[in-house]
């Protein structure tokens, strides 16, 4: 890949990577509920799982959505249902103090890695890099550029929500204030389904 491709990539990376959507949202909440530390997890398995999410599809699943679009459909759908829980999950959950927080857990690396699969907005931003950004006859290793690429600016962006996240927990003290914050976050994960629907 030329350096001039490769920053063209660097490029779309990030401004689809800390653009809002699913993960994002999540992240925003994550850090503002459970702190940079104990969000990390989360972090990972975003960044991890989309990297080979990417990787694997790179290497042909997407053959697979072509032979069998029903499961592209069932993703799609299934995927909406899935943010439409969360969101309500998150539009009700109540204020937690300081005990609550330590025994309540965020989402971990694997739950965060899995929910790759059926995030819209990642398989845009995969079949949107793969396409743009893989030479014809492309080989195994061609796919780990964009895919390491995504990993390295991926835990920036998205990382810099969890860090706004947790600047909010400093203005964000009162229960009533929390509250409207979590429903604000399940709707803007709600809207996030707009795209995917509409």
């Amino acid at each position: 890949m030329s350096p001039e491709l490769l920053l063209s990539l660097c490029a779309f990376a990030a401004v689809s990577s800390i653009t809002p959507g699913p993960n994002n949202t999540m992240m925003l909440a994550s850090g503002l509920n459970y702190g940079f530390k104990r969000s990390l997890p989360h972090l990972l398995g975003i960044c991890c799982g989309f990297s080979f999410m990417m990787f694997a599809t790179g290497l042909g699943l997407h053959a697979v959505f072509e032979r069998v679009p029903m499961l592209q459909t069932i993703l799609k759908y299934g995927g909406a249902l899935y943010l439409l829980w969360l969101a309500w999950k998150l539009a009700h959950a109540a204020p937690m103090s300081g005990e609550q927080a330590s025994l309540s857990k965020p989402m971990g690396f694997w739950g965060a890695a899995a929910f790759q699969w059926i995030n819209p907005k990642a398989w845009v931003m995969i079949l949107s890099a793969l396409t743009t950004y893989l030479p014809h006859g492309f080989e195994v290793h061609d796919v780990l550029v964009p895919a390491g690429v995504f990993w390295v600016v991926g835990i920036f962006c998205v990382g810099s929500w969890v860090v706004f996240g947790v600047a909010m927990r400093r203005v964000l003290q009162d229960p009533r204030s929390v509250r409207i914050f979590n429903l604000v976050m399940a709707l803007a994960l709600v809207a996030t389904l707009y795209p995917l629907l509409a």
